[in-house]
C-alpha cells in the first residue's frame, strides 16, 4: 500500500505538477497576449472612428457649401409655379374652344 502511494506521490511530483504548471503558463500567456490584441482593436476602432467622424463632418461642410439656398430654391418654385399656371391657362382656353366648337350646331 505504501509502494502505490510513494508511486502515485512520485508521479504527481514529478509528471503532473510541471504539466498543470506548464499549462498554467500557457493559459496565462495566452490571456496576456489576448489582452493586448483586444486593446490593439479597441485602439484602431476608435481611431478609424475618429477618421470617419472627421470625414462625414468634411463631407457635411461640403454639402453645406455646395447645396443650393433657400432663397435659391423660393425663387425656383416661384417661377416653375408660374409657368404650370400659365400651362393650366392656356389648356383651359383651349378646351373652352373645343367645347365652343363642339357646341356649334351644324
Amino acid at each position: 500500500m505504501t509502494e502505490i502511494s510513494n508511486d502515485l506521490l512520485w508521479w504527481i511530483t514529478v509528471v503532473d505538477l510541471p504539466a498543470l504548471a506548464g499549462l498554467l503558463l500557457m493559459i496565462w500567456r495566452t490571456r496576456i497576449d489576448t489582452n493586448k490584441a483586444i486593446d490593439e482593436v479597441q485602439f484602431n476602432l476608435d481611431r478609424r472612428s475618429e477618421q470617419l467622424r472627421d470625414a462625414l463632418a468634411s463631407f457635411k461642410l461640403e454639402v453645406a457649401k455646395s447645396y443650393a439656398s433657400q432663397k435659391d430654391l423660393r425663387s425656383l418654385e416661384h417661377r416653375l409655379v408660374e409657368h404650370l399656371l400659365r400651362i393650366e391657362a392656356k389648356l383651359d382656353r383651349t378646351a373652352m374652344k373645343t367645347a365652343s366648337i363642339g357646341a356649334k350646331p351644324s
